[in-house]
C-alpha cells in the first residue's frame, strides 16, 4: 500500500512537472507573435522561425551541457536509469527548466531583431544556454554554492540568508535582457532609426493584435512559470498565484496611465509586472506584488523612451527595460517587500538580493560583451545593408509573411 502511495505521489509530480513545462514552452509561441506583431512586415517569419529554431538548439546544447552545469545531473544514462527513480521525475523537471534556458535566446531574439545574421546569432545563443546561463543558474538554483544555497559565502555574510529567486526574475529575464543590451550595442541601430544629425525616426509596428495576443499567450503561460516553479504538488502555493496575478494587474493599469492608453506599453506593462514578481512570488503579500508590478509597469515605460530618445539605443522590443531592469527590480524588491515588516512571510536580506543581482549583470555582461564582440569581428552579426533592407524574410528564408500576396500580383 505505501509503495502504491508513493507511486501516485511520484506520479503527481511528474505530471505537475510536465504541465508546467507546457505551459512555458508555449510562453516561447508568446515570445515570437510578440515580436511578429512589432517587427515590420518584411521580417514577421523570421521571428516565427529563429525563436523555434533557437528552442531546438538550445534543447540539445542543455542537455548535453548546461544542465549537468547547473545541476550535476547527467543525462547519458540509459533510459532504465533515467527513468528509475521517481518514474522519471527528473526527465520532466529538465524539460520544464529547459523552457526557462530557452527564454534566453528569445529574450534577446527581440532586441536585435530585423537585423541579426541568423545563424551567427544561433551559435551565440548555443554560447549562453549552454555555458554562461547554466553558469550563473547553478550559483542560484543548483550545484554551484554560490549565492542561492543556505551555505554559500552570501548566506554567511546576511546571517543565514542568501539571495532568494523563486522563479527567476534575475536568473532568466535580468540576464538575458542585460546579454541582450550587449547585442544590440554591438550590432548597432537599424538603417534610417536616426537620420544624419541623431534625429529619431521611429519605425512603427506592423500589427497591434498580434502583439497583443503574443502578450497574452506570454502572460497565460506565466502561471506555469511562476506557480510551477515549486516543483512538486505538495510544494504549490496559491501565494505565488495571487502575487503573479496582482503584480501583472499593477503593471497594465501603471502602464495605462502614464502612456496615455499606448497598446504597446499597455500589453508589454502586463510583462513587466510578471518579470518582476517572479523572484519574490512566494515572498510578498498580495498589495506588495501590486506595487512591484506598477513600478515595474513605469520602469517599462520610462525605461524604453529613454533608452530610445536619449542614450540611442535601437532596442527593438525594448527588452533591456523591459527584462533586464525590471528582472533586476523584482530580484531587490524581493528584499524589500518580503520583509514581515511590510507582510511578506520573511527570510529575505536586502544586501542578498542586491548582491546576487548585480553578479547577474556582471556575469551577463562580461560574456555578452566579449561572444558578440569576437563574432562581430570574426564572422559578423549583421546583415548586410542591401539585405537588412529587403528584410531578413527574403534574404534569409526565401519567402515572405505573406506569399498569397506575392503570387496575386501575376
Amino acid at each position: 500500500m505505501e509503495k502504491d502511495f508513493n507511486s501516485l505521489i511520484d506520479s503527481g509530480d511528474v505530471l505537475f512537472m510536465m504541465l508546467g513545462a507546457v505551459m512555458v514552452f508555449a510562453m516561447h509561441g508568446g515570445f515570437a507573435f510578440l515580436e511578429v506583431g512589432t517587427v515590420r512586415k518584411k521580417n514577421q517569419v523570421n521571428a516565427l522561425v529563429k525563436i523555434l529554431v533557437d528552442f531546438a538548439i538550445s534543447t540539445l546544447i542543455y542537455f548535453f551541457i548546461g544542465y549537468a552545469i547547473a545541476y550535476g545531473i547527467f543525462m547519458y544514462q540509459p533510459a532504465k536509469v533515467l527513468l528509475a527513480d521517481n518514474q522519471g521525475y527528473d526527465l520532466t523537471h529538465f524539460f520544464f527548466l529547459l523552457t526557462f534556458a530557452a527564454a534566453i535566446p528569445a529574450i534577446i531574439s527581440g532586441g536585435i531583431a530585423e537585423r541579426a545574421k541568423f545563424w551567427t546569432q544561433a551559435f551565440a545563443a548555443a554560447i549562453f544556454v549552454g555555458i554562461a546561463y547554466p553558469l550563473y543558474e547553478g550559483m542560484v538554483w543548483g550545484q554551484i554554492t554560490f549565492l542561492g544555497q543556505e551555505d554559500s559565502w552570501l548566506a554567511n555574510l546576511t546571517g543565514g540568508v542568501p539571495f532568494h529567486d523563486y522563479a527567476g526574475s534575475v536568473v532568466v529575464h535580468s540576464f538575458g535582457g542585460w546579454i541582450a543590451l550587449t547585442a544590440v550595442i554591438v550590432m548597432g541601430p537599424r538603417f534610417g532609426r536616426w537620420d544624419s544629425q541623431g534625429r529619431s525616426r521611429p519605425i512603427p509596428i506592423s500589427n497591434v493584435p498580434f502583439m497583443a495576443l503574443g502578450s497574452w499567450m506570454l502572460c497565460t503561460g506565466w502561471f506555469g512559470f511562476n506557480v510551477m516553479s515549486a516543483g512538486t504538488l505538495q510544494g504549490i502555493s496559491g501565494l505565488v498565484a495571487i502575487n503573479s496575478l496582482f503584480a501583472m494587474a499593477g503593471g497594465v493599469i501603471a502602464a495605462l496611465l502614464i502612456s496615455k492608453n499606448d497598446p504597446g506599453f499597455i500589453h508589454n506593462g502586463a510583462l513587466a509586472g510578471l518579470v518582476a514578481i517572479c523572484a519574490g512570488s512566494d515572498k510578498v503579500h498580495p498589495l506588495g506584488a501590486l506595487v512591484i508590478g506598477a513600478l515595474a509597469g513605469i520602469i517599462f515605460v520610462k525605461g524604453f523612451t529613454w533608452e530610445q530618445e536619449k542614450l540611442k539605443i535601437d532596442d527593438v522590443l525594448g527588452v533591456w527595460p523591459l527584462h533586464g531592469i525590471s528582472g533586476a527590480w523584482g530580484g531587490i524588491a524581493c528584499g524589500i517587500f518580503g520583509q514581515e515588516a511590510l507582510g511578506g512571510m520573511g527570510q529575505v536580506s536586502l544586501l542578498a538580493q542586491v548582491i546576487g543581482t548585480s553578479f547577474a549583470i556582471g556575469i551577463a555582461l562580461a560574456f555578452g560583451f566579449t561572444v558578440y564582440i569576437v563574432l562581430d569581428k570574426t564572422v559578423g552579426i549583421r546583415l548586410e545593408k542591401e539585405d537588412e533592407q529587403r528584410g531578413s524574410d527574403l534574404a534569409i528564408h526565401n519567402i515572405e509573411s505573406y506569399p498569397e500576396d506575392v503570387t496575386s500580383r501575376f
